[in-house]
């Protein structure tokens, strides 16, 4: 099984569709006791927020966002937890919209150290 992702910081590798996560988002985890939930911002999103579990290297959660333009949107996701040859962890995500429609999938990856180190969000 991967390491745990309580502390870590990441973002997609690649941007979706405008309005939606990107490389500019920032997403900051926690793990604790199969439970795990993070906390995201940037780019086209002002505050986003996760809750779900995780079985080994499987995560399986829902996620509801607020966008700069004022409107919210929620959906599922289920991701592979991946330990990267340099040690990082990358998620392999697939996810469906559940407030509108959509699917699709997408990779985040470990980006800086912990959480108070320097990730690169230029904060």
């Amino acid at each position: 099984m991967a390491r745990s992702l309580d502390g870590l910081v990441l973002a997609p590798v690649a941007d979706q569709a405008p309005g939606q996560v990107g490389t500019r988002t920032r997403f900051t985890y926690h793990e604790k006791d199969g439970e795990i939930w993070a906390e995201y911002a940037g780019g086209d999103v002002i505050r986003g927020h996760l809750l779900g579990t995780r079985q080994d290297d499987r995560l399986d959660f829902r996620y509801v966002q607020l966008k700069h333009d004022g409107s919210t949107s929620s959906g599922h996701c289920v991701s592979l937890v991946v330990e990267l040859p340099d040690g990082r962890v990358r998620l392999e995500e697939t996810w469906e919209w559940e407030s509108r429609t959509g699917s699709g999938t997408s990779i985040v990856e470990q980006v800086g150290g912990q959480v108070g180190e320097d990730c690169g969000t230029g904060h």
